[in-house]
């Protein structure tokens, strides 16, 4: 069970004026607004942050027509799902009303939900992603057998600043809980927010990054690196995986398969999704064109099957243990941090190596480093997701900067001190050197004459 401490205040991935990123706490009106109708949405939707901030853009990829005059991303489609005694999870209000929101009821209202008394899903529906916020409430009532569970949820072309829309969520679903069958806050939001599509409607979605980024994170960062997630998510992460991140790290830049298994609530196992597709940024240009995009897929469940048949790589969550029974989906099953492959080729690269040992500690030393200056020298113009971001990237553009050059050159043979320049281990880093050379189209030749080396 995930402690309450993990839903942290949120923050912004733009470069603002730090007294523009303090989160705002809310006051007892703004409390009192769920009694009286949230009339006040626009100011609860943007997480403490004006309505017409300047400083929102569109993201790379992402069509501005799906934005609107001031750069805030458009809503395609806004909900309510309840949980029915007789019927299950179903739909009971939703705009536009002929919107296809077919599966969006499983999506937004996580199996084994009714444990808890709320929690928030970022999940995938078509080319769209969604947010939604769910509460359970008990009742005295026997038609509802003393609970009333209902989840309010949006659909948007990029996943990047739906977590601008939290908190309004969060008030609407207690509102729905409440006072059942009103509406006007909502029709109200989405007349205020709703998306102008393209012709065709075919809303644009874009994938976790892999293209060129500036060197300065805080100014030059691609938007889809900095999806909404609590403070100390990235802290978080890496207290909760420890060494075993070295282990995703080479899973996510093979672009495998990666599905996280985790009991309800599963909003903090969706930012688990995040941080793991930031372990495969690459800011060389042009690498990484022929792999597979590392999809983030956020919760998924059975419903999703079909669509999991098809995809080359991607990284998941779920509540529903039935997904471990179906290997074929799947190439790395993460539960809890047990990590681990059914695929024999893979096993190996469970084995942490010392050269995986170093980069940890490397690691952990530029963390202490840094929560040192912020605590010391009051310096607040890096935190630890650019820490954590910055060193995979460097890492990775490491590595591929040397594969290219060696591949363009008059003898292009890996040797073992190429390998530990890269960082990587000669012995224990042969096989995913091996299949990273493959999956990246890299003509290289591994020195293979010592046994010790590759």
């Amino acid at each position: 069970m995930v402690e309450q401490s993990d839903r942290a205040p949120l923050l912004d991935w733009e470069e603002v004026p730090p007294a523009e990123l303090a989160p705002t706490v809310p006051s007892p009106e703004t409390e009192d607004s769920i009694q009286s109708g949230l009339s006040s949405y626009p100011t609860e939707a943007v997480s403490g942050e004006s309505a017409h901030s300047p400083h929102k853009h569109s993201g790379p990829g992402e069509d501005a027509s799906a934005t609107d005059e001031e750069g805030d991303y458009q809503i395609v489609a806004v909900f309510v799902v309840t949980f029915d005694t007789r019927s299950g999870n179903m739909i009971e209000w939703c705009l536009p009303q002929d919107v296809n929101l077919e599966g969006v009821e499983f999506k937004s209202m996580a199996s084994g939900s009714h444990r808890i008394s709320s929690d928030f899903i970022y999940f995938r529906k078509g080319c769209y992603f969604g947010l939604a916020c769910f509460a359970n409430m008990p009742v005295e009532s026997e038609l509802e057998r003393g609970a009333r569970m209902k989840s309010v949820g949006i659909l948007s072309p990029s996943y990047t600043l739906l977590y601008r829309y939290m908190h309004f969520l969060e008030n609407q679903v207690q509102h729905q809980l409440q006072c059942p069958g009103q509406y006007s806050p909502l029709e109200a939001f989405y007349e205020d927010k709703k998306a102008v599509l393209p012709s065709g409607g075919n809303g644009l979605v874009t994938a976790c990054p892999t293209s060129a980024l500036g060197p300065i994170v805080n100014r030059c960062m691609h938007p889809e690196m900095k999806i909404t997630h609590p403070a100390g998510c990235m802290s978080q992460f890496i207290r909760f995986f420890g060494e075993q991140i070295m282990v995703l790290w080479k899973f996510a830049l093979l672009r495998k398969r990666i599905l996280i298994f985790s009991p309800p609530p599963v909003g903090v196992v969706c930012y688990r999704v995040y941080c793991c597709c930031c372990l495969a940024n690459v800011s060389i240009p042009g690498m990484g064109v022929s792999v597979p995009e590392f999809r983030p897929f956020f919760y998924i469940n059975v419903a999703d099957i079909a669509t999991l048949e098809t995809e080359l790589s991607y990284v998941a969550c779920t509540t529903e243990k039935i997904f471990e029974e179906k290997k074929e989906l799947y190439d790395v099953y993460i539960d809890n941090q047990n990590v681990k492959t059914h695929r024999e080729s893979l096993q190996p690269l469970l084995r942490l190596n010392s050269a995986d040992r170093e980069k940890y500690r490397k690691l952990c030393e530029q963390r202490q480093l840094l929560l040192y200056s912020q605590e010391v020298d009051g310096d607040c113009t890096s935190n630890e997701e650019d820490l954590f971001i910055l060193f995979f990237m460097e890492q990775n553009n490491r590595i591929f900067q040397t594969l290219s050059e060696l591949a363009g050159s008059a003898d292009p043979t890996l040797t073992a001190e190429h390998v530990r320049a890269m960082g990587l281990d000669p012995q224990g880093d042969r096989g995913f050197l091996v299949d990273l050379l493959e999956i990246y189209g890299i003509d290289v030749m591994l020195f293979i004459d010592n046994p010790c080396c590759p």
